[in-house]
């Protein structure tokens, strides 16, 4: 159903967020035997450190927007 008052309702629109970056590639790759070598979890936790800050960063932008709680 369609809101019946269009003034009213243009006030309440939300507003566009600030755009996020895309995430790169990983650098990570499936561990080439039974247990991952030191390097290959070191990639894997920086792929988890580079996805954590877009992922906050991607929540400030929301918060920002007003599309979120602070």
């Amino acid at each position: 159903m369609a809101y019946l008052n269009p003034g009213a309702g243009a006030a309440r629109e939300g507003k566009q967020a600030a755009a996020q970056a895309d995430v790169g590639a990983l650098t990570s790759a499936a561990a080439a035997g039974a247990n991952p070598t030191k390097a290959e979890f070191d990639k894997t936790v920086a792929d988890l450190a580079t996805l954590r800050t877009a992922y906050n960063g991607l929540l400030a932008k929301l918060r920002a927007a007003g599309l979120l709680a602070p």
